[in-house]
């Protein structure tokens, strides 16, 4: 029983902690968001709940460019299951140093992102409209860059530290 209890805090610790960025520094292939995100990209993605049941599914088309402040400019168009349509502008400016920061009209406040290797990982508020009201929820968002230009995207969703669900996304360079 003595060792049972300290094992048991272990696994509930690690199954908590989030995963170091600087252990992907020298994973290959090398994720740059402004020149993975220039130009046209697709992605297909799932929304799930907590307990993993699909709620809805969706397909993004994404046109990335550089202003003149050189700024990435995300226009992405949704599309879906359910026949709704919505956009998102992004905004994505590097800070410098591993670091990241991005803004869009339903993303409360300043999105903050950090990088190393082949991923990225990214976190803000965004409103969503949920049961007839704006909910304004956490997301972080965990991107890993594949063989192939292919990157998956795995986001968390949380309100108050509770876990609502998950959202995946597998993009493709068109």
């Amino acid at each position: 029983m003595k060792l049972l209890i300290p094992l048991l805090l272990a696994v509930f610790m690690t199954g908590c902690s989030k995963p170091d960025l600087q252990s992907y520094a020298g994973h290959e292939p090398t994720l740059d968001l402004v020149a993975y995100f220039s130009g046209k990209t697709t992605g297909w993605g799932v929304v799930q709940d907590r307990k993993g049941t699909l709620i809805r599914q969706f397909v993004v088309s994404i046109d990335g460019t550089v202003n003149e402040d050189g700024a990435l400019v995300l226009d992405e168009q949704f599309v879906w299951s359910d026949g709704e349509e919505s956009t998102r502008v992004w905004t994505i400016r590097k800070e410098g140093d591993g670091h990241f920061s991005g803004t869009a009209g339903d993303v409360a406040g300043t999105a903050v992102g950090t990088y190393a290797g082949n991923v990225v990982n990214w976190r803000y508020h965004l409103n969503i409209e949920a049961y007839g009201s704006t909910w304004k929820v956490h997301l972080d968002d965990w991107m890993f860059l594949n063989e192939d230009r292919v990157l998956i995207n795995r986001a968390k969703m949380s309100k108050f530290g509770i876990h609502l669900g998950d959202i995946t996304i597998a993009f493709s360079k068109d």
